[in-house]
């Protein structure tokens, strides 16, 4: 009993040590703030788990909602036709109404990107099984 009560002692003690967030990220030598270290920079790849969100440099987000359909050839399978995989993404700007996505691995079936505001996402990779992780670019779109 006494070992449980020094383990969760420590625990408790570990969970205090983090260090605190600050509001704003520091300036860069231009004297631009620079972004969080959770901010998806423009040009940039980000991998998002089934139910993940990330930050853009714009300050909105992007979520990851769910994969919708997934007929792609299994791996070590000869398939006839190689098939296509979508997910639901939703796109929340800091201010305005969200917009739902649907990208897909292949442009046969749909399209593998989305204008996002002043962004394009691009559906990059998209891993398998149950709850694949999505493999994003995050780019300016051209004006």
């Amino acid at each position: 009993m006494t070992r449980i009560a020094r383990l969760l002692a420590l625990a408790l003690l570990a969970g205090c040590a983090a260090t605190p967030a600050t509001n704003a990220p520091p300036a860069d030598d231009s004297g631009n703030p620079a972004l969080a270290a959770d901010t998806v920079a423009d040009g940039s790849e980000v991998r998002l788990g089934l139910g993940a969100s990330a930050r853009l440099a714009d300050g909105s987000r992007l979520h990851y909602l769910r994969l919708v359909n997934d007929s792609r050839c299994p791996p070590d399978v000869q398939c006839v036709w190689a098939g296509d995989a979508e997910i639901a993404l939703r796109w929340q700007p800091r201010r305005g109404r969200a917009q739902d996505i649907a990208l897909h691995t292949t442009s046969m079936r749909g399209n593998n990107d989305a204008r996002i505001g002043e962004r394009r996402v691009t559906l990059v990779a998209l891993a398998r099984g149950i709850a694949p992780a999505a493999t994003l670019m995050i780019e300016r779109a051209d004006p």
